[in-house]
């Protein structure tokens, strides 16, 4: 697993600011590890600029952003919306 430096600062921010979506938000990626393509937080695939990332749901407001590629999590963003 591997981060962009805007994932990282988006996963690190949560860290401090927030413990409940934090744990959220460790669950979903611990499950993309798993199933990256199925399971909670209604997975959906990213379409236009970005084709071929997927999408979770951390709350009505904030997604996980992530690339899974040969065997490989990458964690793209995690706060806001796509920043497609």
């Amino acid at each position: 697993m591997a981060f962009t430096d805007h994932g990282w600062d988006d996963y690190q921010y949560w860290k401090g600011q927030d413990p409940k979506i934090s744990a959220a938000l460790d669950r979903l990626i611990g499950e993309c590890l798993r199933t990256p393509f199925s399971g909670t937080g209604k997975p959906e695939a990213l379409k236009g600029n970005l084709t071929g990332f997927w999408s979770r749901r951390i709350t009505h407001e904030h997604r996980l952003v992530y690339l899974f590629e040969d065997g490989q999590l990458f964690i793209v963003q995690c706060r806001y919306h796509y920043d497609g």
